[in-house]
C-alpha cells in the first residue's frame, strides 16, 4: 500500500508539470498574438476600422500682382485593402470602372506586394464625374473606398518650365523620405520641386467605423484620435503673369528664349522658353501619356532653353569686355580706333562707319575692331607680366558677373554655361598663347557660353552699375517665412561705377544714335539701353540676341532676348524685347504695328 501511494504522489507532479508547461505555451502564444504578430489585430481592426488619410492642401501660387497661377482641384483615389476583398464579382467590377481584367490583376497584385492590411491606390486620380457614377454602388465590393486628393490646376497656360509639375512618387523618394507613402504626389520640376517641402503641408489621420458591408458609419470615438492636416503655405512668385503671356504669345512658332528680371531686387519677371507647352497637360491620369509624347517631341518643348540653353554671346558681350578694359586703366571712355569695315584685320568689322571710334561709337555701330584692339592693349600693356596674368584679371571679371556658373538658386535646370580656364589654353596650344590666340572673345565668340538667364543679369549687373541679387522665382511666403538669403545677398563686380556709366552712355545710342543698332526698335518717351548680337551657329543660321534694360536712369526690367537661327539681333530679338519692355512699363502697346508681324 504504501509503495502504491508512492506512485501516485510521483503522477500529481507529473500532471502538475505537463499542465503548467501547457499554460506556459498558452501564456506565450496569447502574448505573440497580442504583442508581437500584429495580423490578428490588423485583420481585426480593418474588418471595422479604416484609417483614412486625410490629405493636406498644397499651397497655392501666386504671381506678383496677386493672380492665382497654380491652386487644388479636388479628385478622387480608389483605395483597396486586398485583405477586406471577398467574393469580388471581378467582371461587374471592371464593367463598373471601364478597366480590363488584366488591368484590374496586375494592380491587386502590386497591391498585395505593398501590403494585405494597409490600403494602398487601387486606381489614381479618378474625376469628379467619374467618382459620382462609382460610388453608388461601391458598398457591393468590400475592400475598396474612396480617399479625396487634390491636383494641380493652371488657369493660365502658361509658365510650365517655370512652374514644373506634381507626380507619384517613385522608389527613391520613399527611400529618401518617410514622409511619403505609396501613391502619393511629389512635387517633380521647377517650383512644385525646389519648394516641395513648403508647398506640400502636413498629413492628417482620420479613423472611421465601417460595417460588414463596407460602408462607413461614424468617426471611431468621436473623433478623439483623428488628427487634422495642416495646409501647406502658399507662396508668390515675383513673375508677372501678363508679362509672361506676352512673351510667351511673342515667342510663339520661334525657338528661344526671354528672360526679364526686376534689377533692383532679383526677382524674375517673365521666363520664356520657346516652344513650351500647356503645364495642365501634366496634370491626372493623361500625365504619363502627354509627358511621353512630350519627350520624344523634336523640339525638345520640356527643355528649358532660359536656364539650360547655352549660346555664344556675341556682341552682346562687348559691355563686359568694354568694362575690363577700362578697368584695367589701359584704355580710356575716350581712348579712340581706327575701323577699315570689312577690310580690317584679323577681325573684320560687319558693315562700314566712321573712323576713328571711342568707345561710344563703337557701342552705337557694334564695331568688331574697336574691341579687339582695347583686348589685345589689355593683354600686352606692361601692367601685366604676362598674358595670363592678364587672363586671370579678365577671367576674375568675367566671372563677377554670374557668367561661367550656376546662382544656385530656386530656378530650375540651371546650367553654368563656359567662361575658359587659362589651363585650358595651356593645354589647347602647349603653354604657348596670346590675345591674338584666344582673339573670338574680344566680340563675345569662341568658347564663351552664356545661358539667357545669364545674359539678363549681365544687362541687370551693368543697369545697376556694378551690382546684382542673384536671379530667383520667389517673392514671398504666406507666412511671412524669409526668403533664403542667398537671395537676397548683393553681389558686387570689383568695376568703378564711373565706366559703368560711360557703358550705359554708349547702349543708349543703340537706341536713340542715328547709326544705332536697335534705332527701328525704340519706344516712345522711353529711354532704353542695349545691345544687340549676332551669334555665330556651327550648326545653322546665326542665332539673333539682344539685352538691355529700362528706362535707362532708373532701370525697372532687365531683358534678355534669344531667338534660334534668325540671324541679326536688330531683326528679331531686338524688336521683342522693346514689346516686352514698353508692354511691362506701359501695360499696352502704343503702336500696336509693331506687334503685328510677332502675334500674327
Amino acid at each position: 500500500m504504501i509503495k502504491n501511494r508512492t506512485n501516485y504522489s510521483s503522477r500529481k507532479y507529473v500532471v502538475i508539470a505537463i499542465f503548467s508547461v501547457v499554460v506556459l505555451v498558452l501564456l506565450v502564444k496569447l502574448f505573440m498574438i497580442q504583442c508581437v504578430d500584429q495580423s490578428y489585430k490588423h485583420s481585426s481592426d480593418n474588418n471595422t476600422l479604416r484609417y483614412i488619410t486625410q490629405y493636406p492642401a498644397r499651397g497655392k501660387v501666386y504671381d506678383r500682382n496677386g493672380n492665382l497661377l497654380v491652386y487644388n482641384e479636388a479628385i478622387y483615389d480608389l483605395m483597396v485593402i486586398p485583405r477586406q476583398v471577398k467574393n469580388l464579382d471581378t467582371i461587374g467590377f471592371c464593367s463598373a470602372l471601364n478597366i480590363s481584367v488584366d488591368y484590374f490583376k496586375e494592380r491587386m497584385t502590386k497591391a498585395r506586394r505593398y501590403s494585405t492590411f494597409s490600403p494602398s491606390v487601387f486606381m489614381a486620380q479618378i474625376t469628379k464625374e467619374e467618382h459620382g457614377m462609382i460610388v453608388e454602388n461601391l458598398h457591393k465590393y468590400s475592400g475598396f473606398y474612396f480617399q479625396t486628393r487634390s491636383v494641380r490646376n493652371y488657369p493660365y497656360p502658361i509658365a510650365a518650365h517655370t512652374l514644373g509639375n506634381i507626380g507619384e512618387v517613385s522608389k527613391k523618394d520613399l527611400e529618401k523620405d518617410s514622409y511619403y507613402k505609396s501613391g502619393d504626389y511629389i512635387g517633380k520640376s521647377g517650383i512644385e520641386h525646389f519648394y516641395e517641402k513648403e508647398l506640400r503641408g502636413e498629413k492628417g489621420m482620420k479613423i472611421i467605423v465601417v460595417d460588414v458591408h463596407n460602408r462607413e458609419k461614424e468617426s471611431f470615438m468621436d473623433g478623439q484620435f483623428d488628427t487634422l492636416p495642416v495646409a501647406g503655405k502658399d507662396i508668390t512668385l515675383g513673375l508677372d503673369a501678363n508679362l509672361q503671356q506676352y512673351g510667351e504669345a511673342l515667342m510663339r512658332n520661334r525657338t528661344g528664349s526671354i528672360v526679364a528680371i526686376e534689377p533692383a531686387t532679383g526677382q524674375v519677371l517673365a521666363m520664356v522658353s520657346s516652344p513650351a507647352y500647356d503645364p495642365n497637360e501634366l496634370v491626372g491620369r493623361v500625365r504619363g501619356e502627354n509627358y511621353k509624347r512630350l519627350l520624344n517631341d523634336s523640339l525638345k518643348p520640356l527643355v528649358n532653353r532660359a536656364t539650360s540653353g547655352i549660346y555664344p554671346p556675341g556682341s552682346t558681350f562687348k559691355m563686359v569686355n568694354g568694362l575690363i578694359v577700362l578697368q584695367s586703366g589701359v584704355v580710356t571712355a575716350k581712348s579712340a580706333y581706327p575701323c577699315n569695315g570689312k577690310e580690317s584685320q584679323p577681325i573684320r568689322c560687319t558693315h562700314s562707319h566712321n573712323s576713328p571710334v571711342s568707345l561710344y561709337d563703337a557701342i552705337e555701330n557694334s564695331c568688331n575692331p574697336y574691341f579687339w584692339e582695347t583686348f589685345r592693349d589689355m593683354f600686352t600693356s606692361s601692367r601685366y607680366a604676362s598674358a595670363k596674368e592678364a587672363y586671370a584679371f579678365w577671367y576674375d571679371l568675367v566671372m563677377s558677373f554670374g557668367l561661367g556658373a550656376t546662382f544656385k538658386t530656386d530656378i530650375p535646370s540651371e546650367v553654368p554655361g563656359n567662361i575658359p580656364k587659362s589651363s585650358y589654353y595651356d593645354k589647347l596650344y602647349r603653354g604657348v598663347w596670346n590675345a591674338l590666340t584666344i582673339r573670338s572673345l574680344s566680340i563675345g565668340q569662341g568658347e564663351i557660353l552664356v545661358t539667357p538667364l545669364q545674359l539678363a543679369n549681365m544687362a541687370a549687373a551693368i543697369g545697376n552699375e556694378g551690382f546684382y541679387y542673384p536671379p530667383h522665382l520667389i517673392k514671398s511666403f504666406s507666412d511671412g517665412s524669409p526668403i533664403d538669403s542667398a537671395m537676397t545677398t548683393k553681389k558686387v563686380i570689383n568695376i568703378k561705377k564711373r565706366h559703368f556709366k560711360d557703358v550705359k552712355k554708349g547702349m543708349c545710342r543703340v537706341f536713340e544714335g542715328d547709326h544705332g543698332t536697335a534705332r527701328m526698335s525704340r519706344i516712345d518717351s522711353v529711354l532704353v539701353a542695349g545691345k544687340t548680337g549676332t551669334a555665330e551657329n556651327p550648326h545653322g543660321d546665326d542665332h539673333s540676341l539682344f539685352m538691355g534694360f529700362a528706362p535707362a536712369d532708373n532701370p525697372q526690367i532687365a531683358i534678355a532676348v534669344v531667338v534660334e537661327n534668325a540671324g541679326f539681333g536688330s531683326q528679331w530679338a531686338a524688336p521683342i524685347a522693346s514689346l516686352m519692355i514698353e508692354k511691362y512699363l506701359r501695360g499696352y502697346i502704343k503702336d500696336t504695328r509693331k506687334e503685328k508681324r510677332f502675334l500674327e
